[in-house]
C-alpha cells in the first residue's frame, strides 16, 4: 500500500513506534546504551497483535475523518467564484 508523504497519521507503525519509545522514554534511568538496548527489546515484545489492530483501527478512523474534511472544502469552496475582471479595462487601476 502506498502511504501519502508527510502524512505519519496514516501510518500505523509509526503510532507502534511512538508507544516503543515512549515506553523507553519512561522507564529509562540509568541512560546506559546496554539498558537502553533491553528496554527496546522489552518494549517491542510488548506488542501485541491486539495493539497493532487498535493502530490500524486508529488509522482507518483518522483517514475518514480527512476524507469527510476533503468533502466538506469540496462543498464549500465549489460555489465560490472568482472574477479577475476584464484585462482591457482601465478602470481596474483605479480600484486600487
Amino acid at each position: 500500500m502506498r502511504l501519502p508523504p508527510y502524512h505519519c497519521e496514516l501510518n500505523p507503525i509509526e503510532l507502534v513506534w511512538a508507544q516503543v519509545k515512549g515506553d523507553v522514554a519512561r522507564n529509562n534511568t540509568s541512560f546506559k546504551l546496554s539498558d537502553v538496548k533491553i528496554l527496546l527489546e522489552n518494549s517491542l515484545e510488548r506488542v501485541t497483535a491486539d495493539k497493532w489492530q487498535r493502530c490500524i483501527h486508529h488509522v482507518h478512523k483518522e483517514e475518514e475523518k480527512m476524507w469527510e474534511l476533503d468533502n466538506l472544502i469540496d462543498v464549500a469552496v465549489e460555489p465560490l467564484v472568482i472574477n479577475l475582471g476584464d484585462e482591457d479595462s482601465s478602470d481596474s487601476e483605479d480600484e486600487f
